[in-house]
């Protein structure tokens, strides 16, 4: 399985690794999100916003998540994560994901290892490549 993202580039002129995906809203609809790949973070976490816009109930509060920013109150939903693979088809990640509840927290969605740890994860800004793979997909490191 390969599923390809791109270097976006941002208000602040810092390109970023990011992927689309979307998220299973409470009404049954997919909404579509931009996540940054976050080869650091242990876990992928939802934006307020993104919170709001699915309408999920939280199962329950979490301590909250903590990064280079400092702590921020989260929550955590039961939903899907869904992305495109190389053929089209859809795969299909069902879990337990954390979301902040504060807008100021985060302003991007945060894939984390939770789902990232299911590949191997390219984030080659030099050569312009986001790409998440697994199954029968593998990369090769040689020298020229």
């Amino acid at each position: 399985m390969r599923i390809d993202g791109e270097w976006a580039l941002f208000d602040d002129g810092v390109a970023r690794p990011m992927v689309s995906g979307e998220i299973l809203a409470a009404d049954g609809s997919w909404v579509k999100f931009p996540f940054l790949v976050d080869t650091g973070a242990d876990r992928t976490v939802l934006t307020a916003a993104a919170l709001t816009q699915l309408g999920v109930r939280p199962n329950t509060s979490y301590d909250g998540i903590s990064g280079l920013g400092g702590t921020a109150e989260s929550v955590v939903i039961e939903t899907q994560i869904r992305r495109s693979r190389e053929n089209s088809s859809k795969v299909v990640f069902r879990g337990q994901y954390a979301a902040v509840t504060e807008v100021q927290s985060l302003d991007m969605c945060v894939l984390g290892r939770d789902i990232t740890g299911l590949f191997a994860v390219i984030v080659d800004q030099a050569g312009g490549v986001v790409c998440m793979l697994s199954q029968r997909h593998h990369y090769t490191i040689q020298v020229d």
